[in-house]
């Protein structure tokens, strides 16, 4: 990825999600209560589709709008193969 105007939001994005992972790791190695880990997970899952979100909009605003005015067919293709893997 190309350094965007979101970059370091992302990053942010991520650091604090690998964080709230491990406090769900010591959750499970602690032993509790599973509907509580199972709400954490939710959490995260919400975290990294956020985070994916504001990729997925820097690389159309960046990198997509280059690759349609180059006629770059192959990096629309990438985003398409990225989208179906993501959804």
């Amino acid at each position: 990825m190309d350094q965007h105007e979101h970059t370091k939001a992302v990053l942010n994005r991520i650091s604090r999600t690998i964080g709230h992972l491990n406090a769900i790791k010591k959750m499970i190695e602690n032993g509790r209560d599973c509907s509580e880990i199972l709400i954490q997970l939710s959490a995260v899952k919400s975290q990294i589709i956020n985070a994916s979100k504001v990729i997925l909009k820097d690389h159309l605003d960046h990198c997509i709008v280059k690759a349609v005015q180059e006629n770059d067919e192959l990096s629309i293709q990438h985003l398409k193969t990225a989208i179906d893997q993501l959804l």
